[in-house]
């Protein structure tokens, strides 16, 4: 059976639209060889006798948009997680079971030459099934983050001395120097061709250190959840040649991994001479049709400020900036959108409305009215984002998505942003929406499940959408289990 006729029978178990037995009594009729198109054929006509016209287009349309996530996925390679062979000792996350993975219980009776390989294993490991962080803190016992979960890795807490020569292990002399001095310490750290965001400090217990697991593979817009329409939306915002795109979000929203998917986006579509500044590097671009130039605070430059000041004077046509957290930098990426380059920024914030605010009300008082028009003007869009269980397993991007249209500028210079989410809703046509209205667009296209769809609704007219929608499929399922119970 081909791939993306696999996962168009996933969204649509799923989705409550057909069952299992259904998609087997359709395929027998098409045969496993056909194509997609022909068998989402063969489900309109079996679905769409009977209903009336306005049923039948919605139908229509909820098979068009399964059809479309199909062939993205399958495209992907990737396989539906109910074609999927089972795999041995499961657990709730989803992986292989932990137990397998290498023991950190006997770090004190093992010399630095010892430990070293040992943290290495480890990290690979949790690689291989899935993690995004690994935490070992003195004073707790070591955990991973999978799949948004905590899960521990052992029942022994870690003692002070141990934490300390763990997580000091895998340090050149110039960074254990500088974690001793300065007690804080972030760094990229690359293994083979693996990549961890470490994140080093001392607490009250001793030292404690964040492993994060960078993807080793750049996915596209589509691959992290974004539904066909937004990617198109996003890809507009992108060619512009001047102005500010802001990627926001809470942290471990995957703003990181966006913003590498944007950048190599461009560096596909575009020529141009791109510079970023991040702290530090994750995700490495090589360059294709354009000339990408990745500098990491603290190694390549000493703060956001000065990088941005000297990004200027390098002739580039794009500036990514890994965070906008203070004034100086702020006032020199909205700047740099006025003067004809296009600038890329992150914020920690979790709606639009609030990241307007953040980034605008950092200036002074008698500031703020030249900083709102200036950005009613450079400003091209929003994206803001959080993880959320994906139907067929791991994590999607649930998002929503301003565009600075005429009246968000106006809304903009006037500092009214609590008008911000009444222009969303009726902004549809111009590429916006809602966190609530893309998670009733994701459940719609087979992309989340009911539960999770339900948890993260909490606009009313479109939570009444919501439920409407499922008793809709609801009644279709039993409506189509009635018929085929006629048929035998």
């Amino acid at each position: 059976m081909n791939l993306d006729i696999q996962w168009l029978i996933s969204g649509l178990v799923e989705n409550n639209i057909l069952t299992v037995e259904q998609c087997q009594e359709i395929i027998s009729r098409t045969g496993e060889g056909c194509d997609l198109a022909t068998f989402a054929q063969e489900i309109l006509n079996s679905m769409a006798q009977g209903l009336e016209e306005e049923e039948a287009m919605a139908l229509l349309e909820k098979l068009q948009a399964l059809m479309e996530m199909s062939a993205q996925q399958a495209a992907a390679g990737e396989i539906p997680q109910m074609f999927a062979p089972p795999e041995e000792e499961q657990d709730d996350t989803g992986n292989a079971d932990w137990d397998n993975l290498p023991k950190l219980d006997n770090v004190a009776n093992m010399t630095d030459e010892e430990i070293a390989p040992l943290m290495i294993t480890l990290l690979k490991s949790l690689r291989a099934l899935g993690a995004s962080d690994l935490h070992i803190s003195a004073g707790a016992v070591p955990f991973i983050r999978c799949y948004l979960k905590i899960v521990k890795i052992s029942e022994r807490v870690i003692p002070p001395e141990d934490a300390m020569r763990l997580n000091h292990v895998l340090l050149t002399k110039e960074q254990k120097d500088t974690f001793d001095q300065e007690m804080d310490l972030n760094f990229a750290l690359e293994i083979d061709h693996d990549r961890f965001r470490v994140s080093l400090m001392m607490h009250k217990d001793g030292a404690s250190g964040t492993y994060r697991l960078v993807p080793n593979k750049l996915k596209t817009l589509a691959e992290l959840g974004f539904l066909p329409q937004d990617v198109a939306t996003v890809e507009r915002l992108l060619d512009y040649h001047n102005g500010l795109i802001l990627v926001t979000g809470p942290l471990g929203s995957g703003k990181t991994t966006t913003l590498a998917t944007m950048v190599n986006t461009i560096n596909k579509k575009r020529h141009d001479h791109v510079i970023t500044v991040e702290d530090p590097i994750e995700v490495l671009i090589p360059s294709q049709n354009c000339n990408i130039t990745q500098r990491e605070v603290g190694k390549h430059t000493n703060n956001y400020r000065s990088a941005l000041k000297g990004a200027l004077r390098e002739d580039p046509d794009i500036i990514v900036i890994g965070e906008l957290h203070d004034l100086d930098t702020i006032e020199n990426a909205i700047t740099a959108s006025e003067t004809g380059h296009l600038v890329i920024g992150t914020l920690h914030t979790c709606d639009a409305a609030n990241t307007l605010n953040r980034l605008l009300d950092v200036f002074p008082t008698t500031q703020q009215p030249q900083i709102r028009a200036m950005t009613s003007v450079s400003l091209r869009g929003i994206i803001c984002q959080r993880l959320i269980p994906a139907a067929a397993g791991g994590l999607t991007v649930a998002y929503e998505m301003l565009i600075n249209t005429m009246a968000v500028g106006n809304i903009i210079s006037e500092g009214k942003t609590h008008q911000l989410k009444a222009v969303m809703q009726t902004g549809t046509t111009q590429g916006m929406t809602t966190f609530d209205g893309n998670v009733f667009n994701k459940f719609n296209a087979g992309q989340i499940t009911q539960e999770v769809a339900e948890s993260n609704i909490h606009d009313k007219v479109i939570l009444k959408q919501f439920k409407d929608a499922v008793a809709i499929g609801e009644a279709k399922k039993y409506a189509a289990e009635q018929a085929a119970a006629k048929k035998k």
